[in-house]
């Protein structure tokens, strides 16, 4: 099982390495896998609104009811086969910004954390298959020298289910792996999660659902948030471990601090709103960046050079050109306070 002592000494040996990550909270956002190489830096513009954690997030890929996963493919996006991820890590961590890698599973028309399977032949296979998939990535991870590695995200059923599983690959990723790890889970199944002290962090993708208002103010907004910062922070202080928000954002749409999953399948129909979205912002950081237990957080999503977007910028979740990203500087330059 897990040893504690060694945890420690990996923990110890991790922070003499990166003392930066102590005593200030991660002010992260994700740069979207682009289909091109790069044509100059794209850190720059993120280094400009103070920026210091990189999200990267290559895919692989499955099919509802099968136990395959492919991923590092001709025929994937340049930024999601391991030259692109590799580059992009090298990149930031050439304009001195740090990163965790998130290395997820889409399922087209389906959702992973509805993935499941009727027999124990099948779940096996599975992890067989994920296991080389997310081990694949933790090597990278390793050789490039990342700080965060994510080894899996909103796995909903597997997880409560297999816990045996996680925690398998995570006694074994310790052995490796001198960074720190993290799980993400989906906002509303994070208690769900059974092996939260073997990690550095609660990951979260921190889609709440607050208040489905089209431009909500900041004042009721943080307001809205109240319970729910309490909650976490007590299952946060329960648990004996930070909580990180692997993933948090809104688009930029009327009622985005509301039910998001809906609103993205709609979003090309909705009236872009980009203060309802600066508001939301405002107010998550205003509601959490005080707070102890919460370690901060990566911002959905961030397109580099404008690459990789599906035909809907202005709406989308990114910051770039709108009112928000100005919210974002301003709170990254102060640590949120």
């Amino acid at each position: 099982m897990f040893s504690l002592s060694r945890f420690s000494l990996v923990f110890l040996s991790f922070y003499l390495i990166c003392p930066s990550l102590y005593g200030q909270k991660i002010k992260g956002i994700t740069v979207v896998a682009p289909p091109s190489e790069y044509q100059d830096n794209p850190m720059k513009p993120l280094q400009e609104i103070n920026t210091d954690y990189i999200k990267v997030v290559p895919y692989g890929f499955s099919r509802k009811g099968e136990t395959n996963i492919v991923f590092d493919m001709d025929r994937q996006w340049w930024g999601e086969r391991t030259e692109g991820v590799v580059k992009t890590i090298r990149l930031a961590k050439e304009s001195g910004l740090s990163v965790m890698l998130k290395p997820q599973i889409y399922v087209p028309g389906s959702w992973i954390g509805d993935l499941d399977f009727e027999t124990e032949v099948e779940w096996e296979e599975w992890e067989e298959n994920y296991r080389t998939f997310i081990l694949h990535y933790l090597r990278i991870a390793i050789d490039e020298e990342v700080e965060i590695f994510c080894l899996g995200t909103e796995n909903k059923i597997s997880v409560k289910k297999r816990p045996q599983f996680w925690i398998n690959l995570i006694e074994d990723m310790r052995q490796e792996f001198p960074g720190l790890l993290t799980y993400c889970s989906n906002w509303d199944s994070y208690s769900n999660v059974v092996f939260w002290p073997l990690l550095d962090f609660i990951g979260v993708s921190a889609y709440f659902p607050i208040n489905e208002d089209k431009t909500p103010t900041v004042n009721q907004l943080v307001k809205d948030w109240k319970p729910i910062v309490s909650k976490l922070k007590d299952y946060s202080n329960e648990q004996g471990v930070p909580m990180l928000f692997t993933e948090y954002g809104y688009l930029s749409v009327d009622g985005c601090a509301g039910k998001t999953w809906e609103l993205e399948k709609k979003v090309r129909r909705l009236d872009i709103n980009e203060q309802a979205q600066a508001n939301a912002l405002q107010a998550l950081y205003m509601a959490f960046g005080k707070e102890d237990f919460w370690a901060g957080g990566f911002l959905w999503k961030w397109f580099p050079e404008n690459m990789g977007h599906e035909g809907y910028f202005e709406r989308d979740y990114t910051p770039q050109g709108k009112i928000g990203l100005e919210v974002i500087r301003k709170n990254f330059e102060r640590d949120y306070q």
